[in-house]
């Protein structure tokens, strides 16, 4: 998909008169009860219910259809599930294809809430997980057993940054079994960066918290499903309980139709930040997938058609606790934040025993802090001035 036809979509997806009720804007129905105004029409929602027909609220309205129509186009399946968070859409994406005995094939660098489900909720159901190393490429095949129901990917690799070969990861577990589920943590991607289904990909799921909402204001879910996995994903999510409320739905469907300008400025702001950060005297190395030397950027390159404002960077000291509270607690733009995709910088560290602890596929190859950032939408002068006084501050 072009850029031109890509900010188009975003613009017009779900965007249909039904939907709209003669506003440009979706409307906002919040409803629990749905009236039938005959027992035929009651007939016909109750055998269409999980068609895009008004049947009860938990369904359902105008709103959320609205909004799962958008994301099916800008993501090329055959339907979307909504959640009430990312960490909602990836546990019951995950629970709606296992059952006891079964095996998940998981990333070594997933979102950690996404190893503490697997280390809890499956451990405790009987369902077994093994944590590969992100770049294991071709590889991650011979790591399939006859019980693997559930392939998990992530790209690129949580807070480290790593973008693995994804189509050779998918080519080589297709070739132990056709059948097995796979599904991909796709929220640095905004799902749009990166097409996950067009790579043989069953479900692609996001915290559309993050780019698609835009403004730290909102949480929600998605997952989309090829028709393969649609129906199944669909029927035990709703089994399961999961919705979002109408309001939520409709302030994610507003944040589609800046996506496309906001992200080309995270793009850009953060490529001219990692550049800077790249020849600071304190920095060993900058994780940016878009940065030449990045571990993947040779699949970044192959396989996304841009980037986000997330990214980290690895100082050549270690910080101690006192030095770190002095340089995280001084910033002027950069707040401390758990989450990120909003239009406000952000910065985090962590120190290497850290993400050891959330590494199990292995350890991290490096000795100093790590500092993660997001790129806001602020001026880039302002954001490397306030970078600037942070390594003054540890320069003391």
């Amino acid at each position: 998909m072009s850029s031109e036809k890509l900010n188009t979509t975003l613009v017009t997806a779900g965007r249909k008169k039904k939907y709209c009720n003669g506003s440009v804007n979706t409307v906002i129905q919040r409803a629990s009860s749905i009236v039938f105004e005959s027992v035929e029409q009651k007939k016909h929602a109750t055998k269409h219910r999980g068609e895009r027909e008004l049947f009860y609220g938990r369904r359902g309205t105008l709103t959320h259809f609205a909004f799962q129509d958008a994301m099916t186009e800008l993501e090329g399946g055959a339907g979307c599930v909504l959640y009430p968070c990312g960490a909602a859409a990836i546990a019951n994406s995950i629970l709606s294809f296992v059952k006891t005995g079964g095996h998940v094939l998981m990333s070594g660098g997933a979102y950690e809430p996404t190893q503490a489900f697997c280390d809890t909720i499956l451990h405790d159901m009987g369902i077994t997980t093994t944590y590969y190393d992100p770049m294991i490429g071709a590889g991650l095949g011979s790591l399939m057993t006859p019980d693997t129901q559930v392939v998990f990917l992530e790209s690129p690799s949580s807070i480290t940054m790593e973008v693995p070969d994804i189509p050779a990861m998918v080519k080589s577990v297709r070739a132990v079994n056709p059948d097995v589920v796979v599904m991909i943590d796709n929220t640095w991607a905004a799902g749009i960066l990166f097409k996950a289904l067009d790579h043989d990909i069953d479900i692609s799921i996001q915290a559309g918290t993050k780019y698609i909402v835009g403004h730290s204001d909102a949480m929600i879910g998605t997952a989309v499903a090829n028709a393969r996995c649609w129906e199944r994903l669909r029927e035990r999510s709703y089994l399961m309980g999961q919705m979002v409320d109408a309001d939520t739905a409709y302030v994610a469907s507003r944040g589609l139709r800046t996506l496309g300008v906001r992200l080309k400025q995270h793009h850009e702001s953060s490529i001219a930040i990692a550049n800077w950060l790249a020849q600071r005297p304190e920095v060993a190395r900058v994780n940016h997938p878009a940065l030449e030397g990045s571990v993947g950027h040779e699949f970044y390159q192959r396989d996304f058609s841009g980037s986000c404002g997330l990214f980290s960077f690895v100082l050549k000291a270690r910080l101690t606790d006192e030095q770190v509270a002095d340089y995280l607690d001084n910033f002027s733009h950069f707040s401390m934040a758990y989450s990120w995709g909003g239009f406000e910088s952000l910065i985090l560290a962590n120190q290497p025993e850290e993400l050891n602890a959330i590494r199990p596929a292995g350890p991290v190859d490096f000795e100093g802090t790590l500092v993660r950032v997001h790129i806001g939408l602020e001026d880039v002068d302002d954001l490397i001035a306030d970078l600037d006084a942070g390594f003054s501050r540890l320069g003391k």
